[in-house]
């Protein structure tokens, strides 16, 4: 290589200089990877690889509940009637097709709703094991218990609402309402059973009849709020009238089975 550059700049020509040793660099190159090439196998190109797609998992009872969710504040908000299809399908996220497909048609969702209304609270009763309290004490904390789901469920009163306009065609044809009801009578029933025989009850006093005084001085208190806070001119709603109303129907209905 210096011989290379000794001639070049004894013809004085540097471009000739230039040339000469990059041919020298060209040809170490070539050496190189001809010396590399024989340790080391050759591999031809590999493709990229193509990204995995995973296949779109239809959750059929995420989105059942998804629409019910929706179904059940849009029926509590507009009633049967006023409800729509569309507002329920865009807020549950879900193909309006998906509706009809699971449920039949609008009255079919507003019955499942109905039902599932119907068999949560009748579900959170048979929760409260009142057979295992004194009579008195199981009497009591139904009725602190319904007056409570009233206040944190207003939906279910509006619902019921609903049915009633429309004669209960939906719960007729429902056989799981007639289930979870005959449950919860027996369990009224066994109440007042147990009370007579502790001599803390009168006897003679229909579940079904007490049952629905029960319902009747909470659900009239709330459907009534706000009609009643003008007429009466107090905050029905307020915490310390609420409390008084709670005492004042566990108090009338202890009075209304007494023996004494």
């Amino acid at each position: 290589m210096s011989q290379v550059f000794f001639d070049a700049e004894k013809h004085g020509n540097a471009r000739n200089r230039f040339d000469a040793g990059d041919m020298v660099c060209v040809r170490l190159a070539q050496v190189l990877r001809a010396s590399l090439a024989k340790d080391r196998p050759v591999t031809p190109p590999t493709e990229p690889a193509e990204p995995v797609v995973k296949p779109r998992v239809r959750d059929a009872e995420a989105t059942k509940a998804r629409i019910l969710d929706a179904a059940k504040k849009e029926f509590a908000k507009n009633g049967m009637g006023g409800a729509r299809v569309d507002v329920i399908s865009e807020k549950a996220k879900a193909n309006k097709r998906m509706i009809y497909h699971y449920f039949g048609s609008k009255e079919g969702l507003f019955q499942t709703v109905l039902e599932n209304a119907y068999v949560d609270i009748r579900t959170a009763e048979q929760k409260l094991n009142l057979d295992h309290l004194e009579p008195k004490l199981a009497l009591e904390r139904l009725v602190r218990f319904t007056w409570d789901y009233y206040l944190k469920n207003p939906e279910f009163i509006t619902l019921v609402n609903s049915e009633n306009l429309h004669r209960a065609k939906h719960l007729k044809k429902s056989e799981i309402i007639k289930v979870y009801s005959r449950k919860f009578v027996s369990m009224v029933e066994d109440i007042l059973a147990r009370g007579v025989a502790a001599g803390q009850f009168r006897s003679g006093i229909d579940p079904v009849q007490l049952n629905i005084t029960i319902a009747a001085i909470s659900y009239y208190y709330m459907t009534n709020r706000f009609t009643g806070s003008i007429v009466f001119e107090r905050d029905l709603m307020a915490k310390d009238a609420l409390e008084e109303r709670l005492r004042f129907n566990i108090d009338t209905i202890l009075r209304l089975v007494s023996a004494e």
